[in-house]
């Protein structure tokens, strides 16, 4: 039943990877370059890469996966969004979502990063519709135009009939009429953030040198933004189930599995990417058999295949480590669309169980899907490319830092041996080598009292390891579908569809708090997370793979960081500090959850969000027969005669978002200080 569906991500590639030694800064002696005047530019921004590197910068930024191909068939992932606003009546539009009306408080609503070569609009267009203005036009490639907003694309409609344009019913119902325009999604939309380094001083009025490609938009309100109308008494009310879902996602997460759905609300922060360079690699095995070193890709590891999807599989270190992560990534998000789409329900889930995507099958059937594929696999290179120039983002390079940098060496010497013998068994790429024979803390003692211990360390084993081991939220981890038998199996690993099954115990019932739930078996490969990466961890907070543990002050000056950051650090190691069975996100009044057959649900006040989401039932089967019972309730004490009922069906019934990783509660206080300290240099 879940309804995220119907609400729709955006980021999808989680390669955990942040500038690079060849990243020059808008605003520096390249910004004479550019073109405009002003004191930073795009291209002005990216000086010292090559042309490969720039090919990947601009795939990153602006690719969706093409345009149209020679017979008018929309071919980019553009395709998916139109589906998108069709089936759920405009709940989700992004052409709506974009009214440049709202550009000047972009930021405060949506947590969205306006482009700084774009301006309001002062007029809608000839259709009636509000883009803003913008100066890049005519780039290179079938990439659109740019609509404002960082990430996303604008392309003409090949289905649009201007005979037929009626502004006033395309508003009340996108299904009813064809817009001149569609709406394509990039990579840089989710993980394109503000510079850490060099923030803005307007947040609504970035310049480039205030954005940063790798950072991650830890201020992006995705499901706020993708049912954003103009003006606001359009968008969803309160009393619909669908903005209780939309106001409980974290700020700064995604959720990668909600089309397809896993009836799981499970969204992920989306991470920094950094020290690509320096990440550990490890032996998946491959559905053919065949072994190859690989990246853990995505936050539970289910993207692990390395270049094996591609044509030609051969493994080119350095080159295409990342291909078929990044290619799950742009499908996800609408490449071939016309194909996978019809593997499942695409918006409720429930009419069609999911079935495997074969991507062979599907670049055969489909000339749209190949032609967009093969397009994709030709900037892969580049891509990687790119990615692999993001270096740290070190606080001492930030502006102003000489007020911020710890400068007590006792500490920070204190701070070292604490990281030592606590966390660099999973938070450092060093580690002792394969023949060692000694006492492990005793060699990260020395190697983190190394002048050089920060330089090329990837501050993560990127490992593996069980929940019940980390104690964190398991939603995430238990998601399915790179399952066998489900959409994404072919992109996932063998070693990981035969991880051990990992037994969940001590489940809290959220209306009940005091009562524990029956244990799960997570199998097939779920059931466990892969260590994060601490590069940059000063600006990054809040903590955990869902942002659960620390402040989220929506401030992203250094001096705002640092405070998240602190505050984030000190829950972290003081656990009883955390709001614990308060992180449950609830429904803030009584609402009522509609369904596509006319069926609806009421859903009690203070209901936890997550126990009508993760339920994958149809509706006419179970609630027809409560809906008087249900209706009468739902009017009198403002109840859900059957919401206690999903408990028995919960795919993942684990509420608590913030629990876990309690490693280092127990250090003294001065060690915590000294240990927050240490970090701020990461």
């Amino acid at each position: 039943m879940s309804q995220r569906q119907a609400l729709f991500l955006f980021c999808i590639l989680g390669v955990t990877a942040s500038v690079s030694t060849g990243f020059v800064s808008a605003g520096s002696d390249g910004a004479a370059t550019c073109a405009t005047g002003k004191e930073s530019c795009y291209e002005a921004g990216y000086a010292g890469l090559t042309p490969l590197e720039r090919q990947g910068r601009d795939t990153w930024y602006r690719w969706t996966g093409g345009d149209t191909d020679a017979h008018g068939n929309v071919v980019g992932d553009q395709e998916l969004w139109r589906l998108l606003a069709v089936r759920s009546h405009g709940a989700v539009d992004l052409l709506q979502a974009v009214d440049s009306r709202y550009r000047g408080e972009r930021f405060k609503r949506f947590g969205v990063i306006n482009d700084p070569d774009c301006s309001q609009a002062s007029a809608p267009d000839q259709y009636g519709l509000w883009l803003d203005s913008c100066s890049q036009k005519n780039e290179p490639g079938p990439v659109g135009e740019p609509v404002g907003i960082i990430g996303l694309r604008r392309f003409m409609n090949p289905k649009f009939d201007p005979k037929s344009w009626n502004l006033a019913k395309y508003l009340a119902d996108p299904a009813q009429v064809e817009p001149p325009y569609l709406i394509g999604v990039a990579c840089g939309f989710c993980h394109v953030g503000f510079n850490p380094l060099h923030p803005p001083a307007d947040p609504e009025h970035p310049t480039w040198q205030n954005l940063h490609p790798g950072i991650g938009n830890q201020y992006f309100r995705e499901q706020v933004f993708n049912t954003a109308k103009y003006p606001a008494s359009r968008e969803l009310k309160p009393t619909d189930f669908r903005w209780q879902v939309a106001h409980a996602e974290p700020p700064g997460t995604s959720d990668t599995s909600q089309v397809a759905t896993d009836h799981i609300s499970n969204a992920g922060a989306i991470n920094t990417i950094a020290e690509l360079n320096f990440r550990p690699m490890h032996q998946e095995v491959m559905a053919d058999g065949s072994v190859r070193e690989v990246f853990n890709v995505l936050k539970d590891g289910a993207d692990s295949v390395g270049s094996s999807c591609l044509d030609d599989p051969t493994t080119k270190p350095g080159v295409n480590d990342t291909a078929c992560a990044a290619l799950r990534g742009y499908v996800n998000i609408g490449v071939c669309a016309d194909a996978w789409t019809s593997l499942h329900d695409p918006v409720y889930g429930l009419k069609k169980a999911q079935t495997p995507f074969d991507i062979k099958q599907a670049r055969q059937a489909s000339p749209p899907c190949e032609e967009s594929f093969s397009a994709t696999v030709a900037r892969l290179e580049g891509l990687e490319a790119f990615l692999r120039t993001f270096g740290p983002l070190h606080l001492a390079s930030a502006d102003g830092a000489s007020q911020y940098l710890p400068t007590d060496e006792s500490v920070l010497t204190r701070g070292k041996i604490v990281f030592a013998e606590n966390c660099a068994r999973c938070h450092s790429s060093k580690q002792p080598p394969a023949a060692y024979q000694g006492s492990k803390t005793q060699w990260f003692r020395n190697a983190v009292l190394r002048d050089d211990f920060l330089q090329g360390n990837f501050l993560s084993d990127d490992e593996k390891y069980p929940v019940t081991e980390i104690g964190t939220n398991t939603e995430r981890a238990l998601a399915t579908n790179a399952l066998k038998g489900q959409i994404w199996e072919q992109f996932s690993s063998e070693s990981y569809k035969s991880s051990p099954p990992v037994r969940v115990t001590g489940l809290v019932d959220p209306l009940h708090p005091s009562d524990r739930l029956p244990s799960l078996n997570a199998t097939g490969g779920r059931g466990y997370y892969r260590t994060p990466s601490l590069v940059g961890v000063w600006a990054t907070a809040p903590f955990l793979h869902n942002n659960s543990v620390g402040l989220f002050n929506a401030d992203p000056s250094v001096a705002g960081r640092l405070a998240a950051y602190e505050s984030a650090m000190n829950m972290l190691l003081s656990p009883t500090r955390r709001p614990g069975l308060k992180s449950i996100p609830r429904t803030t009044e009584r609402s009522r959850l509609e369904f596509e057959d006319g069926s609806s649900l009421c859903v009690a006040r203070n209901t936890p969000v997550d126990l009508i989401t993760n339920v994958h039932v149809s509706p006419r089967d179970h609630f027809v027969r409560n809906r008087l019972l249900d209706n009468v309730l739902c009017r009198i004490t403002g109840s859900g005669a059957v919401n206690p009922l999903f408990l028995l069906m919960d795919n993942a019934p684990d509420f608590v978002e913030d629990r876990g990783h309690t490693y280092g509660a127990e250090l003294p206080d001065a060690d915590k200080h000294a240990l927050i300290e240490y970090m701020k240099l990461f």
